[in-house]
């Protein structure tokens, strides 16, 4: 089955299945959960299909809810992957970022969901465990219980208490601060990419926070800055630094990624990665650059998410 645009699993004159019918209801949740736990949306949609493939050859007379079993597949499948990414990442050339995600307006203006996708997020939960982040996910972003989470994890809903409350703690360390609100972060976006693209220096300054950290990632394909560079002096010697070094015409377009606002960046018209931005407070706290074209490949069309 494909468990992307097409649906599958028709019988005679058209009609889905109850099986791939259940599926389809609940694959976008799937896909969010399975892409806030990777980090990945490659490595999401290939959950899809080992959750289809469970899903499918399941006796599903004896599921009382399919839901929570789906997700529980899902999550699964989700924690064998994430293993397995965490020794590939430890190799990956330069900083890693998540892949990112073009998003519908309605992301941008559901905080929970937008907060529980952003870039900035999503590095946070890096620093968890795979259990860890599981746990996290299912239960801060999903509101799982302690019981339905132990079942997907394995460990008992005591246990689960103990490792929520353990992650919760790690994340609220290093969680970004309040975001404001969609129309004024795109609205100080549009004033960071009109002072980086005329070279103004102090337009950028009165834009990024003090405090300001940009990450690259261009998977050793494409050059981007190896380590974060934080501090609104070093990021505006930064921008101007590689504009000058380009030598071609560097221009940003709107967009919206990971239900935050965006810039889809374009080297003398040819599009060559994605800048998302992170502000809080009126200021530009975060700028995550994405320039692996293997990271590029989900910019073409809207990411369908949801927390339901």
């Amino acid at each position: 089955m494909d468990t992307g645009s097409s649906t599958g699993g028709t019988g005679g004159g058209g009609r889905t299945d109850p099986a791939t019918e259940v599926f389809l209801a609940h694959r976008n949740l799937l896909f969010t959960v399975s892409y806030e736990m990777l980090g990945s949306a490659a490595d999401a949609e290939d959950v899809l299909q080992e959750t289809w493939l469970r899903w499918s050859g399941a006796d599903r007379a004896r599921v009382r809810e399919p839901r929570a079993y789906l997700v529980r597949i899902a999550t699964r499948q989700s924690l064998n992957r994430l293993r397995t990414l965490k020794r590939r990442r430890e190799s990956y050339v330069g900083a890693w970022l998540p892949e990112p995600l073009l998003t519908t307006p309605d992301v941008a203006e559901d905080v929970e969901l937008a907060e529980s996708v952003s870039m900035a997020l999503l590095l946070v939960l890096e620093t968890l465990s795979p259990t860890e982040r599981a746990v996290f996910v299912l239960h801060e972003a999903f509101g799982f219980g302690y019981g339905e989470i132990a079942a997907a994890v394995d460990r008992t809903p005591v246990a689960v208490r103990q490792i929520a409350h353990r992650a919760r703690r790690r994340v609220e360390a290093r969680r970004p601060r309040a975001t404001v609100p969609p129309g004024q972060a795109r609205a100080v976006l549009e004033s960071f990419r009109q002072a980086f693209e005329t070279g103004d220096v102090q337009g950028l300054l009165d834009v990024l926070a003090p405090d300001v950290v940009v990450v690259g990632d261009g998977g050793g394909v494409k050059q981007a800055v190896p380590n974060p560079v934080t501090g609104a002096g070093k990021v505006v010697r930064l921008l101007l630094g590689g504009l000058r070094k380009v030598g071609r015409a560097v221009t940003g377009s709107p967009t919206l990624v990971n239900g935050g606002p965006a810039l889809a960046i374009h080297l003398d018209g040819e599009f060559d990665g994605v800048l998302a931005a992170r502000v809080e407070g009126g200021l530009i706290t975060g700028l995550y650059h994405v320039r692996n074209p293997e990271k590029l490949t989900r910019l073409g069309s809207e990411t369908p998410l949801t927390l339901r």
